[in-house]
């Protein structure tokens, strides 16, 4: 369990973190999201101690960072793929972290082998490492010590298409053992695909929360347009499943995935005319709530 509690950085008048709070649970994957200068990499360094907080707290299963014994051990860590000694090979960073935190000498080779470094590319010298290779060093890195916790910041940059997909499938696996992930990023699609749940941050502050369907909702928009040759049983089924829905004519946008509303419709034996995904509600509301004067229009409408 990760916990932010009132956090706030100030540099004299200008806030990078702005009155920050938030709980990211064990047995979920949950997305930071904004843009560029947001606040997303500060508030991650103040949980890691390596910024300090101007005001607030986080704890880690509990505890401030700097009381855990042994942190690698509790909490693996990528902020920056590059933040390595460039003259060593991959396999001495990796044996390095192993000594520091007293891991067994094989731990090394099961990480290596877990983010598909070879052998050869294991006695490569970082600063011969592409983007890629970094990023997948950096993500050995982070579960060497079989971390209850992962805080990664950007970790699918640098990464080609395979190489994201290949991540998701580890932190969603990691998750699911009950592992607590924040993972942090300034590309929506990226996150959406894989976060149980999101975080939106805007100018430091966090302007709206929730899983998929919660921010639908908030941004009048859905997840699914769907239209149906009996529009009243389908209204009926979608009212019967608690799943939420607004109808526009014969259009209805439903607050759940393409897949959900097709099996219900085929449950009740109800043909649909028309069934897509909306591809630019969430976009749009990410743009939105992140605009640069999104604080002022959304100053005390989020919780």
């Amino acid at each position: 369990m990760i916990s932010v509690e009132h956090v706030t950085k100030s540099y004299g008048p200008y806030f990078a973190v702005d009155d920050v709070s938030f709980e990211s649970a064990g047995g979920e994957i949950t997305g930071f999201l904004g843009p560029n200068g947001a606040g997303k990499s500060t508030t991650m360094r103040i949980m890691v101690g390596l910024t300090p907080a101007t005001s607030g707290q986080v704890t880690l299963n509990g505890r401030v960072y700097h009381d855990l014994p042994n942190p690698g051990r509790h909490v693996g860590i990528l902020l920056d793929a590059s933040a390595q000694h460039a003259g060593r090979t991959g396999r001495e960073i990796l044996t390095i972290g192993a000594m520091t935190m007293g891991l067994p000498a094989g731990r090394v080779d099961e990480m290596l082998a877990t983010v598909g470094l070879t052998d050869s590319e294991s006695q490569r010298r970082l600063r011969d490492y592409s983007l890629g290779m970094k990023q997948r060093l950096g993500i050995a890195h982070a579960l060497l010590g079989d971390p209850e916790i992962l805080i990664l910041d950007e970790p699918a940059n640098g990464l080609d298409p395979a190489g994201i997909r290949w991540m998701r499938g580890l932190l969603r696996g990691y998750a699911d053992r009950g592992g607590t992930v924040l993972l942090s990023s300034h590309l929506l699609h990226e996150v959406e695909l894989i976060a149980d749940r999101m975080i939106l941050i805007g100018n430091g502050r966090i302007v709206a929360r929730g899983d998929r369907a919660e921010l639908l909702q908030l941004g009048g928009g859905a997840a699914t347009i769907a239209r149906a040759d009996d529009p009243a049983a389908f209204a009926a089924a979608l009212d019967g499943a608690q799943i939420a829905f607004r109808a526009e004519g014969q259009l209805v946008h439903v607050f759940a995935p393409p897949v959900d509303v097709g099996r219900l419709a085929a449950h009740h034996r109800i043909a649909l005319v028309e069934l897509r995904a909306q591809q630019d509600g969430l976009e749009d509301l990410f743009l939105t709530l992140t605009a640069s004067d999104a604080r002022e229009q959304l100053e005390g409408t989020t919780s």
